[in-house]
């Protein structure tokens, strides 16, 4: 059974609703609370880099399993608990880099579904640990072919034994983006009192930077969405797609980004090395790469009010970073 309807990706979203019912009908155990995160200035990375400009970062590895996949995988789970995807026994299988497979086996153990996941072999040893303590079957796959190749393995998975699984497709399913048109995009409209001007976000699946980005737009028409690349297919950015060589995931809405920066992985390492030692914040490879890119903007955007997203945390257990 298929999630994924990529046309309805690029249609009109509904105003941003309590999701309360659909918790209600989803399962009668507690489901997770997400979202809500904190909203933190980067003053000192800001001021080291010329001032003229600030610059926010949205915690989102303060989210139960430690990065923002949790808002979509908590929707799209929702949705499939409510419309009986998962009923039956059915599996969850699905393909990831490594956070929205530690988002699926949390839920899966917390709300009682079996979960399969298919990951590239070279996927950070953490997660692939934190993945197993939760219950699920991991299926790893060649490295070389990146998340593109564990897309086309949950895929040939699902096809072949449709009554076992339920394939819900993040790269191409709408409540990816959804989730964060109707929680993210709101939380920064007024965490920064809607003085936002830039909004920055890495492109994994596309759904970040898509979904709150279309949201702060319709807040601020004249707001510039910027999106955050590797510099080439190669690299060391966990999480991030080159898109030029990539599998287009459609729940990414080109329509939605004003402009890409392209990051290499050298520069968003020592990027990450300066996060920790200046602001205290332990964070992973694409959180870096999204604050280099959001320091190249305000540089050329004097009296900007920027704000970025901090996907996930360094590897490990997230702590207490705000």
């Amino acid at each position: 059974m298929y999630a994924s309807d990529p046309a309805a990706v690029g249609t009109d979203a509904a105003p941003v609703p309590s999701q309360s019912s659909e918790r209600a009908t989803a399962n009668r155990r507690t489901f997770p609370s997400v979202g809500d995160t904190p909203l933190r200035p980067l003053s000192r990375i800001a001021a080291d880099r010329g001032g003229g400009f600030e610059l926010f970062a949205k915690l989102e590895f303060l989210n139960p399993t430690g990065s923002v996949k949790d808002r979509a995988a908590a929707l799209i789970v929702q949705r499939a608990l409510t419309d009986g995807s998962l009923a039956g026994g059915r599996t969850l299988i699905d393909a990831s880099s490594g956070n929205t497979a530690v988002s699926y086996a949390f839920l899966g153990a917390r709300l009682g579904f079996p979960v399969e996941l298919c990951l590239p072999r070279n996927a950070h040893p953490e997660r692939l640990a934190r993945i197993a303590s939760y219950g699920a079957r991991v299926v790893l796959t060649d490295p070389l072919d990146g998340t593109d190749g564990a897309q086309r393995e949950a895929r040939r998975r699902a096809a072949a034994d449709p009554a076992r699984y339920f394939y819900p497709d993040q790269y191409n399913n709408p409540a990816n983006p959804e989730a964060h048109y109707r929680s993210t995009g709101p939380e920064i409209w007024r965490q920064s009192l809607g003085r936002v001007t830039h909004f920055v976000a890495g492109v994994g699946t596309g759904g970040t930077i898509s979904g709150a980005g279309r949201y702060l737009k319709e807040q601020r028409p004249n707001l510039e969405v910027v999106g955050v690349e590797p510099s080439g297919p190669i690299h060391g950015l966990e999480g991030l797609k080159h898109l030029p060589t990539a599998l287009r995931p459609s729940t990414y809405d080109a329509r939605v980004v004003d402009r890409t920066i392209r990051v290499e992985t050298e520069e968003t390492a020592e990027m990450r090395a300066r996060l920790s030692s200046e602001e205290g914040l332990s964070v992973g490879m694409s959180s870096a790469a999204a604050v280099l890119a959001a320091v190249t903007v305000g540089r050329a955007a004097r009296g900007a009010v920027i704000v970025t997203i901090l996907p996930d945390a360094g590897h490990g257990t997230p702590g207490d970073y705000v």
